[in-house]
């Protein structure tokens, strides 16, 4: 029989969180930090990360903030190097970096519609396949991409093709990833979060968009849910708890698409 507490604890491994300084990553990685992990972040823009890091340390775990580019060949490929430098081995990926354009789809810039496939589908894609390569060869690891509800249903009232196009596709690539690594110890799985209140909608509810009133009454526990709601899950996908699983895409989402 397994001992709860041990299939939990992330102690002597490390994390690296992509987008960690903010919103969804920063609860994340604070949740893993709170396990046992040391957490790397990487993010294009340091100046919040650097701010999480300070708040991941106050846990007693260690954390390095890189800057980079995940869509960046040469960034992701870096950044892997450095990890591998400073901590030996790469034991869990979280890729969260994410971005959101929403527009009809006849109006959607063909620019527009490159940032979020960028950002949503590539970067993880780029950033999984390195970190991937030093997993294999541990014959370790556990991936976790942040995909969305969005990548499964059609949001209303916003239309956001490009967006949902982007999570439908990661959602499709971790289960890609998840069936040709599970022999070779390698787990890949997604979160799939519903309406999150973040610092990216949070202009939305500072407004009072009427979208946010439509959402709440679509969802059946009628509002929001909270960052640190994801802590729980993020653990477990981490963590020897879920060591059976692997191409799964869990929904958090207050029951949205279960009506």
């Amino acid at each position: 029989m397994s001992d709860i507490k041990k299939l939990f604890s992330l102690k002597g491994r490390n994390a690296i969180v992509t987008g960690g300084g903010q919103g969804l990553g920063k609860s994340m990685a604070l949740g893993l930090a709170q396990a046992g992990a040391d957490i790397i972040i990487a993010a294009r823009h340091t100046e919040s990360a650097l701010k999480t890091k300070a708040e991941i340390e106050a846990e007693g775990v260690r954390c390095t903030v890189i800057q980079g580019d995940m869509r960046n060949e040469q960034d992701a490929k870096r950044m892997v190097s450095q990890v591998l430098q400073e901590y030996g081995e790469i034991d869990i990926l979280f890729n969260n970096a994410g971005t959101w354009r929403g527009d009809d789809a006849e109006k959607v810039t063909t620019e527009d519609w490159k940032e979020v496939i960028d950002v949503n589908l590539t970067g993880p894609f780029i950033v999984s396949r390195e970190v991937g390569k030093v997993m294999l060869e541990q014959g370790k690891g556990s991936i976790v991409n942040i995909a969305s509800m969005s990548g499964m249903i059609v949001n209303t009232p916003q239309n956001q093709c490009a967006y949902n196009a982007s999570k439908g596709g990661l959602i499709m690539l971790t289960k890609s990833m998840a069936a040709e690594w599970a022999k070779r110890g390698v787990r890949v799985n997604a979160i799939c979060p519903g309406y999150m209140r973040t610092e990216m909608s949070e202009e939305r509810y500072q407004r009072k968009d009427p979208a946010i009133e439509k959402w709440f009454s679509m969802t059946p526990m009628g509002r929001s849910g909270r960052t640190d709601e994801l802590m729980g899950i993020a653990v477990y996908l981490a963590s020897d708890a879920s060591s059976f699983v692997t191409g799964a895409a869990y929904v958090v989402d207050g029951g949205y698409t279960a009506w």
